[in-house]
Parts: C-alpha cells; structure tokens; sequence
C-alpha cells in the first residue's frame, strides 16, 4: 500500500491534471479552430512557438516559468496586487506551468479534428440560417468527439506524468506542490525502492488504463457507425 504522503501527492497530481485539463480544452477549442480555419502570415511561427514543449527539455520551460513567476518577474507583480506570495511554489504556479507544458498535446489532436470537417456543410448551413455557435455545436462538434476524447485524455495523462517542469516551478510542498512524480524521484534518491515500485506501479497502471480506455473506444466507433 501507499504511505499517507503518497496517496497525498497522488492527490494533488490527479487534482492538477484534471484542472489543468479543463483549462486547456476551454483554452485551445477556439486556438484550435482558428488555427484550423485560418491561413495567415506569420501562423507557421506561432504554431512552432505552442508547440515547443513537444522538443523543449522540461527544465529549460521550468527555468523560465520559475523566473516569470517569482518575486521578480510578472507573477511577483501579480501576487502583489492581489496580496499574495509569489506564484512560484504554489498550486497557482503549478497549474500554469502545467497549462503550457501540456497545451501542445491538447491542441493538436484538436486542430486535426477542426480540420477535417468538410467547410462545405458549414458552407450549406450558414445558407440555411444556421448561427456560428448553432454551426459549431450542432455540425462540428458531433464530428470532432474523437478529437476530444484524444485531447483530454492526453493533457491529462500528460500532466499527470510531468516532473521537470513541476519540480522546477513547485518543488516538493506537502499537500500543495508535492506531486506524484516528484515523490517518486524523492523515493529514488533516499534509496527507497520498495515505496518507489508502489508509487511507480499505479502511475503506470493509471496510464495504462488511460490510454487503454482511449484506443478501445477509438476502434468500436467504427462498429458502433456500422449499426444499423
């Protein structure tokens, strides 16, 4: 079994993937369509620039959110405006960080399913009458719930694995920026294999089961089309 302080970090990183989950999938549904939809100059740079974290060593992104986000950087302006301690080192930090690590991963597999809707039934109902936001959720949506699907478990899996940036930017706070990962390597370096194989055993089998739930229901969606 897990000791207490496990299950506690275990905790703060499903609770920090599921945040930062929501977060991009609010965030990326209209970058992603727009990124989808539009062919504009200078568009090439920005899509490499949002999906640099899929190259980028997690300490090099961490090293600069830690600098952005403490005392002396625009975070540590922010906290000062809200009366708060810097953002480094707390949840808030964390989710941030953890928000633009994962975004390529959300964003992607969003953009491919944007743009593989055919333009002309969007074309056919704007001529029947049919609202932008009556196009999206009555036409787009229904044919991009594979891209959603890919997209959440993704940036959830993702951010449940992070360590890099997370230690860099949170450090190893009980019950605030303790994650799994973190704990983990904490186990690794004091020589505790024992607590290390349990912890490393269910981030594995969570992962595992993620991905697993994924593929599975991408093969039935066939079959299930199929039906009369």
């Amino acid at each position: 079994m897990l000791s207490e302080g496990d299950w506690l970090a275990l905790g703060v990183s499903i609770q920090l993937a599921l945040l930062t989950t929501v977060l991009l999938m609010a965030l990326c549904t209209p970058l992603a369509w727009w990124l989808a939809r539009r062919r504009l100059p200078g568009q090439a740079l920005l899509e490499a620039v949002l999906a640099l974290p899929l190259v980028l060593p997690p300490s090099v992104l961490g090293f600069y959110l830690l600098i952005g986000l403490g005392p002396s950087g625009p975070g540590g302006w922010v906290a000062e405006v809200f009366e708060q301690r810097s953002l480094a080192f707390t949840f808030t930090g964390l989710v941030i960080g953890s928000v633009l690590y994962s975004l390529p991963f959300v964003l992607q597999p969003l953009k491919n399913a944007f743009s593989a809707i055919d333009s002309q039934q969007l074309d056919m109902a704007a001529v029947a009458g049919a609202r932008p936001r009556d196009r999206f959720f009555s036409l787009v949506l229904p044919q991009c719930r594979e891209g959603y699907a890919s997209a959440a478990i993704l940036g959830f899996a993702h951010t449940l694995g992070e360590f890099g940036v997370v230690l860099m930017i949170g450090g190893s706070l009980s019950g605030e920026t303790r994650v799994a990962s973190v704990a983990l390597y904490e186990h690794v370096e004091a020589g505790d294999y024992v607590s290390a194989h349990r912890l490393a055993a269910v981030l594995l089998g969570l992962s595992l089961l993620l991905l697993w739930g994924l593929f599975r229901w991408q093969r039935r969606r066939p079959n299930l089309g199929a039906m009369p």
